[in-house]
């Protein structure tokens, strides 16, 4: 199963305290909006996105059909088809993907300790 793309996406209290931090790491901007309240920094193939005011947690996401520079691959596994493989082993979802659609979709899982994990699919 190909998740993707992987990136923690961080629920920021301060968008630019957040990035002057990061970029004292090495994270340069990459993509996102600060007028939308989000970024998203780039370091080597080590992916962060930055989130004010958009949701509570931190959340592990994958993004199948990408690679770590936000490229279209030219295989990758539907978010639908790893969700049916996810309910045939009994795991629960937080939100479902339409799996009547196609195209753009996402899927939101808890883990055991509490961490939401999305796959976020963006073709």
């Amino acid at each position: 199963m190909n998740l993707g793309a992987f990136s923690i996406s961080l629920a920021v209290k301060d968008l630019q305290a957040s990035k002057a931090f990061y970029e004292k790491l090495g994270f340069e901007s990459f993509g996102g909006s600060e007028e939308h309240n989000y970024l998203i920094l780039k370091n080597g193939e080590h992916v962060i996105g930055l989130f004010q005011g958009m949701f509570e947690h931190n959340i592990l996401t994958f993004n199948p059909g990408w690679n770590q520079s936000a490229q279209e691959t030219a295989e990758f596994t539907d978010v639908r088809e790893i969700q049916k493989k996810l309910k045939e082993q009994g795991v629960e979802f937080e939100k479902e993907a339409d799996e009547s659609t196609s195209g753009p979709e996402h899927f939101i899982l808890i883990d055991p300790d509490g961490n939401p994990v999305m796959l976020d699919q963006h073709r």
